[in-house]
């Protein structure tokens, strides 16, 4: 009873005056719960628009005390973030374990500051246990320390010897890992840049690989397990070799499965993304859409990954044939509430998704106003090369050139097809290119034919052969394929079998 004693006398005299949480359940809220209430329910509401609900009036004096209402409500909010629930199995796996230890130790620190050693010494010890379970090293070395330190100002030198040697085993592990770590992110970062640059990894890879084998038989941890593990994956999508891709995914999910993995660290929905994203590389969509459907229950709309395994989703069921599968996903990810705090560049890729969905379905499973939508507005006024839309270009060049098709404008279709062979020439002349420049090839005969359709059939029949044969490459190299690009070489026949542009 001493220590419970101990901490209520704590909290008792040095609680804060003012009450640092918000009473969310209230039945008579105050204008603090009611600010957060309408800030939840809208995110896109302005200062004044909140300031009005809340006082009944936009003065002056209520624009002041609104702004300290908002900074009150912003500290309490804050403040709630010690408080939520991360038990969720749809969130990261690691999210909850982790948070317990980082919790442990914010608790042992103002314990130690009060002087109550006691405590301090058991919250460290449950701390260290929890972290050793996660092999959330870090927090290990951290809590050991502190044990380490307490010992010492008690004079327990045999406490402090034991954990002498074990804080020094796990600061050699953690410099294992950092590295380990470390070799994936500068990768990672390579990758997110130019396809000039990603190309530079190709030669490195086999060295980072040999390293990171290195340091993972030293150190033999999940950290850098998971290194090792994200490096070879990134090294088959950089090859093409996607069927490796697979192959790591389900020796991981075995693994795991057989308790050879951290159940507590080894976030299976990753694994479960790179097998959707193989399967669309390596043209199993069939298969790839059926494993997409298994999995998506198991992703939380909220988390980070929801999108990305969302694009790979629809690219399957675009691929697959499946239109209107792909429109209903569509319709998924637009009603999902964190669609427009997408960073720039993913809500583009999303308009990109969008206006070629909305292209390819029959005219009456969409109202007007859609098929004028501003997706398809905005794509028709990016230049015909920026740097931001790296992997897209082509694509986003070849739905302008269908959509002028389809509108059988003649001066906008021969500017896009010249544009195309622009393109062409500066930026597709490596052999990894090879499906797209088959593809351009083929467009290039459209003006020859005279825009004939069954011309075009006959004289296309030996580079669509071609086109069928060429290799899907790695993610150094590729274009994006939004609809496989066999399949745009039909949808532009049979646009032009309604119509030749005039």
């Amino acid at each position: 009873m001493k220590e419970i004693a101990s901490l209520a006398r704590i909290v008792t005299l040095r609680r804060l005056r003012n009450e640092p949480l918000l009473d969310l359940d209230a039945r008579q809220p105050g204008k603090e719960t009611q600010l957060a209430t309408i800030l939840a329910a809208d995110a896109h509401i302005t200062g004044a628009q909140a300031a009005k609900q809340i006082y009944g009036k936009g003065s002056e004096a209520s624009q002041t005390a609104f702004s300290r209402l908002r900074a009150r409500v912003q500290d309490k909010l804050l403040n709630h973030l010690f408080f939520l629930d991360h038990t969720d199995a749809r969130l990261l796996v690691a999210r909850r374990y982790e948070l317990e230890c980082l919790d442990l130790l914010h608790k042992v620190t103002i314990l130690y500051l009060e002087g109550e050693y006691r405590l301090s010494e058991r919250l460290l010890r449950r701390c260290l246990r929890e972290a050793e379970k996660g092999e959330f090293t870090k927090y290990a070395e951290q809590a050991c320390q502190r044990l380490s330190t307490l010992y010492a100002e008690q004079r327990q030198l045999h406490k402090y010897n034991a954990h002498k040697k074990k804080l020094a085993k796990l600061r050699q592990l953690l410099v294992y890992e950092q590295e380990a770590e470390q070799l994936y992110t500068e990768v990672s970062l390579t990758m997110a840049r130019a396809v000039t640059m990603r190309r530079t990894l190709l030669p490195k890879m086999p060295g980072y690989i040999a390293r990171a084998e290195e340091l993972h038989q030293q150190a033999d941890t999940f950290a850098t397990y998971l290194a090792l593990y994200r490096l070879r994956v990134l090294y088959a999508e950089l090859t093409g070799h996607y069927d490796e891709v697979i192959r790591y995914t389900t020796a991981a999910t075995q693994q795991l499965r057989q308790g050879k993995l951290n159940e507590r660290r080894f976030d299976q929905r990753f694994n479960q993304f790179m097998s959707v994203y193989a399967h669309l590389r390596s043209r199993q969509y069939k298969a790839g859409l059926k494993l997409a459907e298994d999995f998506a229950a198991d992703l939380h709309p909220t988390s980070n990954n929801w999108f990305y395994f969302y694009e790979h989703y629809l690219l399957l069921a675009l691929h697959a044939g499946e239109y209107d599968h792909a429109l209903r996903l569509l319709h998924v990810a637009h009603k999902n509430p964190s669609f427009p705090k997408q960073r720039p560049t993913a809500q583009e890729r999303w308009q990109l998704l969008q206006a070629y969905v909305e292209f390819v379905q029959p005219e009456e499973m969409l109202p007007a106003r859609r098929r004028n939508h501003m997706a398809t507005s905005a794509l028709l006024m990016v230049p015909e090369f920026t740097r931001d839309k790296r992997g897209h270009n082509v694509a986003i060049l070849l739905f302008q050139l269908l959509h002028y098709l389809r509108q059988r404008e003649l001066e906008p279709v021969l500017t896009r097809l010249e544009r195309l062979r622009k393109y062409q020439q500066r930026h597709l002349r490596d052999a990894a290119t090879l499906r797209s420049r088959t593809l351009l090839r083929l467009l290039m005969l459209l003006p020859e034919a005279e825009f004939d359709a069954e011309v075009l059939a006959k004289r296309g029949q030996q580079r669509l052969a071609q086109l069928s044969q060429a290799p899907m490459v790695g993610d150094a190299d590729a274009e994006v394929e939004i609809i496989p690009y066999e399949r745009l070489w039909e949808l532009t026949l049979d646009i032009l079998r309604v119509g030749k542009p005039q």
